[in-house]
């Protein structure tokens, strides 16, 4: 089998096995859903599913790491002349899963997937280590674009505040999902609020939340 073949034949079981289980979480929740139910469904052995993906929350989470991928390519291949901060606003404003669909089962099967989430300490704490891993990658790309020297916290402390936006910008979106706001109102309050806390970052702290 040539190695192009075999690629493939990878990328199509693992896809198989997180379709079967995104559909099963969609009907039975996520805690009510067990590994080896996914791997029967997805008719392949429960090593197989370990094999493509080391948790249970991964099986949940797959696809994630294409946001990773496109968030440094979007710093990396910046204008000349653009910061990281512009890069990054121009990015993580960008309408994408329920704030870009306009088919309301697809809006709906998001909201599913946002209760999903809020129901489960898991899926939220894996979400969270997610979110360090952007973070950290994030930081690393600036700490080398920026020929930060080693153990410079310069780096890691402008990759917190941009993830933070993000990270913000995830708990609004899914509290107002939850309280039944949808598209266009939720894309532009989504929008508002990132843009209004991109501009803090922008101008600065030094001002900010001042005592009188």
């Amino acid at each position: 089998m040539s190695q192009g073949l075999r690629e493939r034949k990878k990328q199509q079981t693992r896809q198989v096995i997180a379709d079967t289980a995104r559909r099963l979480f969609s009907q039975r929740g996520f805690d009510g859903v067990t590994v080896a139910q996914v791997a029967r469904e997805a008719d392949v052995s429960e090593a197989t599913v370990f094999n493509y993906f080391p948790s249970k929350e991964d099986l949940f989470y797959s696809g994630l790491e294409a946001f990773q991928d496109q968030l440094l390519s979007a710093i990396r291949e910046r204008e000349p002349g653009e910061s990281v901060l512009a890069a990054f606003a121009r990015f993580v404003l960008m309408p994408r899963g329920m704030l870009s669909t306009k088919d309301p089962d697809a809006v709906e099967r998001f909201a599913a997937t946002t209760r999903l989430i809020e129901e489960s300490p898991a899926l939220l704490a894996r979400e969270q280590q997610i979110f360090n891993g952007y973070t950290a990658a994030l930081a690393e790309l600036i700490a080398e674009e920026t020929r930060a020297k080693s153990g410079d916290i310069e780096p890691w402390v402008v990759a917190n505040a941009l993830m933070g936006v993000h990270r913000a910008l995830v708990r609004y979106a899914r509290r107002e999902i939850l309280a039944g706001t949808r598209n266009p109102r939720l894309l532009r309050q989504v929008r508002a609020e990132g843009k209004r806390a991109l501009a803090a970052l922008e101008h600065g702290l030094g001002d900010y939340a001042v005592r009188r």
